[in-house]
């Protein structure tokens, strides 16, 4: 299991990338941090995601 925000959710073994995708995150407009640490956009694809991973998702909201 994997903590997203909070929430477990069944997705070790997937990538990052292949999780923000399903979930339909706009990967321009956010931010991850995983295990208290930044994952840099360039590696989305090749991080795989493993049991006990904590997932924080932000998303940047522009205003005025």
């Amino acid at each position: 299991m994997v903590k997203v925000n909070g929430a477990s959710l069944d997705i070790a073994g997937k990538t990052l990338g292949e999780y923000l995708s399903g979930a339909g995150y706009d990967t321009t407009r956010i931010a991850v941090e995983r295990n208290g640490e930044i994952v840099f956009k360039s590696l989305y694809a090749e991080t795989v995601l493993q049991d006990g991973d904590s997932l924080e998702v932000v998303s940047f909201v522009g205003g005025g």
